[in-house]
């Protein structure tokens, strides 16, 4: 121990106990404090509300177990997201200001009956202060449409409470739309009153219908002339069974193609895989992006929320959307949708879900096993679509009982484009290691379609071995979660000792381009700070190149308590949900005294 001690490169010299890295943490947190408290007494207080939180969290969580305690012996129940508590979400302006003031010189539409301020004074009295001296979207826009509800409103607010513009920047933008996808107030009201019409959707089913009829009648006539004795005569020769593809013919239009091999692709990562996470990712080197996971009957029904998903950022030049959906008319009609009003490269099916809501209805890993209904899905989708329909699956259901490499050579008949696998089955979630193996097993099934493989990948030598299975390219999930800047690693075949201040400057930039798609006023600055805190229950499984007693690291080895070479390393290292409110306060100011939130992975979130 003396020796090891006396060694000023080892590794054991950043090995630390949790008791002391949570002193450390909290001990030098607490000094910065010091250093600015006649500067923001506000600022104390909500900081310090924000240190306490997680513990109220904790016993929250425990008084809960304690009332199950009957029925579950008093044990922790073990699983995703079980036990986890129903938040609403919350409220943190006490009263709004009306859209018409923030629109300026605009009639409130419902006059003496508006629950929201009309009077910009009354407003300010209780708005909480400014963040920041200067504002993103003005500084980039030329103009910020959330005026003086903006948390950057001195930026471009003058004396008057009237909101500054730059045509200079304004003019550069005009006409250009960063974002497309989004759902038009027609359309919504269409799909709610269903008056939207799915004539191809409707030409597919009405194939599927009528060879359910010739299948029923050939039955019944042959049930008949095995009772009919008297009828002996030879059976009718027939080349063989009717199926789609004597029924649906070609598509006139040849379908867009799109160049898949030797990519690198983002996977579609529900809550985490948003837009400005995106955005971060395509800096990083990401060359394909796809939206997170959209339910077919939400899309259908015309819900904003579920469309949310479908948006895509002009920097993502490959980019395909998600779906999800068990029957083969729902997920028809919403590729119809998703074609006629979306610019989209690519259709994916979410075959691979192992969560308890979708597969008991049938849908994502269901799927699998329900092979009639998936292909009936996989030739509806794909004569609606002008775009390439993919699919991403899982090995299988149990974790003994492989049924991809049963599933591939039919799918390649059924004309999917491309296919994605995850080496893991649906019972293993994400325990054991990805079965490569297998994957490479696969990909020779599958050619000439292309096939990606997906699982642990979270360095360049890990995706150097990935290749050599000869998958066409390669899906990255967790690993871009725990450093984006993986692709960059990947492409450049190197390990990247990047910075704290580095890492940091990745979450300003998340910051921006939250503040961008959100909001900049209170609502958008929380909703941006949640997706970060979601993000930083991942990122804080990163351990710096240079503390790493053997590198590459691997995705499932969790690391002992360890000290970073500042502190900003170390409180980055935090696995506690409070640490993470710290550096979000750091870049999106205090949070609000009724700020709440619990990660979706919550196991390690707490001292």
């Amino acid at each position: 121990q003396d020796d090891c001690n006396a060694c000023s490169s080892c590794i054991c010299r950043f090995l630390t106990t949790k008791e002391k890295f949570h002193g450390f943490v909290d001990s030098e947190w607490q000094s910065l404090k010091g250093e600015n408290t006649n500067k923001n007494d506000k600022v104390e207080e909500t900081k310090e509300a924000s240190v306490e939180e997680p513990q109220a969290k904790k016993l929250k969580l425990e008084a809960e177990e304690k009332d199950k305690a009957g029925k579950q012996d008093g044990k922790r129940l073990r699983g995703q997201n079980k036990s986890r508590p129903h938040v609403k979400p919350t409220t943190y302006d006490e009263k709004r200001l009306c859209l018409s003031v923030v629109k300026e010189n605009r009639e409130c539409t419902f006059g003496d009956k508006c629950h929201f301020h009309h009077d910009i004074a009354e407003y300010l009295a209780t708005k909480p202060a400014d963040i920041g001296e200067s504002c993103y979207l003005y500084d980039t826009f030329g103009k910020c449409a959330f005026g003086v509800t903006c948390r950057y409103a001195k930026a471009h607010t003058t004396p008057d409470l009237k909101t500054m513009e730059n045509a200079e920047l304004i003019k550069t933008y005009e006409g250009r739309s960063t974002v497309k996808n989004s759902l038009s107030k027609d359309l919504q009201n269409s799909l709610r009153k269903r008056s939207v019409p799915f004539k191809k959707s409707a030409e597919y089913l009405k194939t599927l219908s009528n060879n359910k009829d010739k299948r029923e009648q050939q039955r019944n006539v042959e049930q008949q002339n095995a009772s009919t004795e008297a009828n002996k005569r030879p059976p009718v020769k027939t080349v063989g069974p009717l199926t789609d593809e004597d029924v649906i013919k070609l598509r006139p239009c040849e379908k867009k193609q799109v160049d898949f091999q030797d990519k690198l692709y983002l996977a579609p990562l529900t809550t985490c895989g948003n837009l400005p996470f995106r955005r971060v990712c395509k800096r990083f080197g990401a060359d394909i992006t796809c939206g997170e996971m959209a339910m077919c009957t939400n899309l259908l029904q015309g819900q904003q929320s579920e469309w949310a998903l479908l948006k895509r950022h002009e920097s993502e030049d490959v980019f395909g959307v998600q779906v999800e959906g068990c029957f083969p008319d729902t997920m028809t009609r919403v590729a119809e949708l998703i074609n006629n009003n979306t610019d989209v490269d690519f259709v994916d099916i979410n075959s691979g879900c192992p969560i308890d809501l979708v597969y008991q209805k049938g849908g994502g890993c269901g799927l699998m096993t329900r092979t009639r209904k998936f292909e009936q899905i996989i030739k509806g989708m794909n004569y609606v679509l002008d775009v390439p329909l993919t699919v991403k699956i899982r090995t299988g259901v149990q974790e003994k009982s492989n049924i991809a490499h049963k599933l591939i050579p039919e799918m390649k008949n059924w004309g999917v484009s491309m296919i994605t696998l995850h080496g893991r089955s649906r019972e293993q979630r994400y325990t054991k290691l990805a079965d490569w193996d297998y994957i490479s097993t696969c990909s020779k099934l599958a050619s000439p379609v292309p096939l990606f493989g997906n699982g642990d990948i979270l360095s360049y030598e890990d995706a150097m071995k990935a290749r050599e299975t000869g998958v066409s390219g390669i899906m990255i999930a967790r690993g871009a979660l725990i450093k984006p800047w993986i692709f960059t690693e990947i492409k450049e075949s190197r390990h990247w000792d990047i910075s704290s201040s580095e890492r940091l400057d990745v979450l300003r930039d998340f910051s921006n381009f939250g503040l961008e798609h959100w909001g900049s006023d209170t609502r958008g600055v929380e909703k941006t700070r949640t997706f970060m805190l979601e993000w930083l229950s991942f990122m804080c499984r990163y351990i710096p190149v240079g503390l790493l007693e053997r590198v590459p690291q691997k995705i499932n080895e969790r690391p002992p308590y360890y000290m970073g070479r500042n502190y900003l390393e170390s409180l980055m290292a935090s696995q506690n949900v409070g640490d993470w409110v710290r550096i979000s306060e750091m870049l999106l100011g205090p949070i609000p005294k009724n700020f709440n939130f619990l990660p979706k992975h919550k196991a390690n979130a707490y001292k």
